[in-house]
């Protein structure tokens, strides 16, 4: 009988944003969850992500982006996750995300985007209810 894998998320903060209080809660929401999370830390470039995302063989790749830049950082990531063979991951994001840059970032691939003041339990359901599942 095979037991399940923990859902592997990547929580990370891309760009030059140095404020991460929000991330280390979604972090820590997702792990009280029964999540295996890695945190990639402040100031991570789009290969940084990825690199990790590939050496840590995860199911969703949270990012949390304040500074604005998610309209390049977004579309770099998904980019280099399908140039990595790695387009089923889920990407999410969450930070201050302007409503008119919402269906640009559908476009891409992101369905859960998160504002601030998102209850902590929402984005959990939402990755378990959309999570790819792999074998343990």
């Amino acid at each position: 009988m095979s037991e399940e894998r923990k859902i592997r998320v990547i929580v990370a903060k891309p760009g030059l944003d140095g404020h991460d209080r929000g991330a280390k809660v979604v972090a820590r929401a997702l792990r009280d969850a029964g999540m295996e999370v890695i945190y990639t830390g402040l100031r991570q470039t789009p290969e940084q992500v990825v690199e990790a995302a590939v050496q840590e063989d995860v199911d969703v790749i949270g990012l949390s982006i304040l500074s604005g830049a998610h309209t390049y950082l977004v579309p770099r990531i998904v980019e280099l996750l399908k140039e990595a063979g790695m387009d089923d991951v889920l990407v999410t994001v969450g930070g201050i995300i302007p409503e008119d840059d919402i269906p640009m970032l559908n476009e891409h691939g992101v369905k859960g985007i998160f504002g601030p003041g998102t209850p902590t339990d929402e984005i959990v359901d939402y990755i378990r209810e959309n999570a790819p599942t792999k074998a343990a």
